[in-house]
């Protein structure tokens, strides 16, 4: 791919986060655990927050704004919750364990718009769609995320798995939905039904599927135990990776590149493997190439930048940026102290959510978080919150 241009001006975001960086917010197997209903906390009432994110914290929610990272309200809401882009200007999707809930973000409310379920997994945004998987129940929603500015459930296409199991799908522009094949004891592969949910494609060739990305020219990749597979141009192909056991089962994609980014293990009996090496799958090629960046990360640690740079930050603390194309470490930026990923996966680790070309990075041992601009290569604002956090999302920006 072609190098970003490093000597291009900051965008007005990068200024405004610059200007405010001596601000201090004063007061710091994918399902969900919350069947509570949230309440925001006593405050006045609330003004409209600008490109919000989101973070979990033991018992709620901050909504914090976008450019100065202030934290605009709190609220309330019990149990173990996810999040994830709703894929408009406004809304963040919030998994509980009764099911997806819609919040305003903006406007730092629940509208009411619920998808009951439960184990609700996977949210993916493509092509002006927004697809929610129900681990528990099987069912695919399809919306688009233009219609919850009305503040009702949007009118969408729906599909049941022939089993529940830990899935996820996603809509092609051509209206085909490729969606998971397994059961809760073992996932196998990946289809594709027409725009009348009829199977037109199939494939079993991807045991232990998990998780999904789309490369540039609509290419979409799932991961699987022993490589990746590929859907593109109406036909799948497996890239097998070098390994007989080389599981990539996170992976980030962007319009700008051809390349998907995914992490990558190797030992199926480790209780907690922490890879140092991650993958990056030529979607023109079906080529698979494997860096190894010295330090370890998690699942929460991979991101892509406006350029389709590849974004990996590692326990050491500092955010790789990479060239997809060659897999050379273009940058590397300080942005938390060493840590460690937990054993078990619902803890607090360091997240990184990336926004056009603002990475986000939050610090849970410190209470904290950080915005750090891609391509100067530095931290334009941090801030301290009350309690520590988790999960860290936002709403999309230009949509």
């Amino acid at each position: 791919m072609n190098k970003p241009m490093r000597t291009r001006a900051f965008t007005s975001t990068a200024l405004a986060l610059a200007a405010s960086a001596v601000l201090t917010a004063c007061g710091g197997n994918d399902n969900a655990s919350s069947d509570a209903k949230a309440k925001a906390a006593p405050s006045t009432e609330a003004v409209a927050v600008k490109d919000p994110l989101v973070a979990t914290f033991d018992g709620g929610l901050y909504v914090l704004d976008g450019t100065s990272l202030k934290l605009a309200k709190t609220i309330e809401l019990p149990g173990f919750n996810r999040l994830n882009p709703a894929g408009d200007d406004s809304h963040v999707m919030v998994s509980t364990d009764a099911g997806f809930r819609v919040l305003n973000a903006a406007e730092q409310t629940f509208t009411g718009v619920e998808y009951e379920g439960a184990k609700p997994g996977h949210v993916v945004q493509h092509g002006g769609k927004t697809v929610l998987f129900t681990d528990g129940t099987g069912e695919v929603n399809v919306l688009d995320p233009a219609g919850l500015k009305a503040g009702k459930k949007p009118a969408g296409r729906t599909y049941t798995s022939a089993d529940p199991h830990h899935g996820v799908a996603i809509e092609l522009t051509n209206g085909e939905l490729l969606t998971t094949l397994g059961t809760e004891e073992k996932r196998t592969g990946a289809l594709v039904l027409d725009k009348n949910n009829k199977e037109i494609k199939r494939n079993e060739n991807c045991p232990g599927v998990h998780g999904e990305a789309a490369a540039k020219g609509e290419a979409i990749g799932i991961g699987c135990e022993d490589g990746l597979l590929l859907y593109k141009d109406g036909k799948f192909t497996k890239v097998d990776a070098p390994d007989d056991y080389g599981r990539i089962g996170n992976q980030r994609g962007s319009e700008a590149s051809p390349v998907l980014l995914g992490d990558y293990k190797t030992d199926p009996e480790a209780e907690l493997e922490r890879p140092t090496r991650i993958s990056l799958i030529d979607t023109e090629t079906g080529k698979l190439r494997l860096v190894d960046l010295g330090t370890s990360y998690s699942f929460r640690s991979l991101g892509r930048g406006p350029d389709g740079e590849a974004l990996v930050l590692g326990t050491n603390g500092t955010l790789h940026v990479i060239d997809p194309e060659t897999g050379e470490v273009d940058k590397k930026i300080p942005v938390v102290d060493d840590w460690q990923e937990p054993l078990d996966w619902q803890q607090a680790r360091p997240t990184l959510f990336v926004r056009d070309h603002i990475a986000y990075v939050s610090e849970p041992g410190k209470r904290m978080l950080h915005a750090v601009d891609i391509v100067s290569g530095k931290k334009v604002t941090s801030v301290t919150l009350p309690k520590s956090t988790n999960e860290l999302s936002g709403v999309l920006a230009g949509h």
